[in-house]
């Protein structure tokens, strides 16, 4: 059985500047954890429906729609 520390990490396939462009595009003086939460919510909303799309016309080419 493997079991999973507090110190397992997931490798991102994204570049340290791309990284930390989305880093400063978030980043809040004003917010006690750092970032705004709202800016974040959008982009993961925005990621979301352009995996949406993404996976409705592979599943479209695929004749699974």
């Amino acid at each position: 059985m493997t079991r999973e520390t507090p110190t397992t990490q997931v490798a991102l396939e994204m570049s340290r500047d791309e990284a930390n462009a989305i880093a400063e595009v978030i980043r809040s003086e004003d917010s006690p954890v750092g970032i705004d939460a709202g800016k974040t919510h959008v982009i993961i909303i925005q990621k979301l429906l352009a995996l949406e799309r993404r996976l409705d016309r592979i599943e479209e080419r695929l004749g699974g729609r």
